[in-house]
């Protein structure tokens, strides 16, 4: 596994978001095809997936499949 202190690390935030959050990060191998996610109120926990994976999440998010999680909210 790469070493997640050395990644570059993306944060998953609304634009005028401030303060520590917690927020998701995101961060993608430089060198394969590993997708790191973490959340900044523990930054030493990190969930590695595929960039196929992701891709296919990310689409799904888009075409609103995971909506039904946040009705209501």
């Amino acid at each position: 596994m790469t070493d997640a202190s050395k990644l570059d690390w993306v944060r998953a935030a609304p634009e005028d978001a401030t303060g520590p959050g917690p927020w998701i990060e995101l961060a993608f191998d430089p060198d394969g095809d590993a997708v790191y996610i973490r959340e900044t109120s523990d930054p030493d926990n990190v969930v590695t997936t595929t960039r196929r994976k992701w891709d296919a999440f990310v689409l799904g998010v888009q075409a609103g499949e995971f909506d039904h999680f946040v009705e209501g909210t």
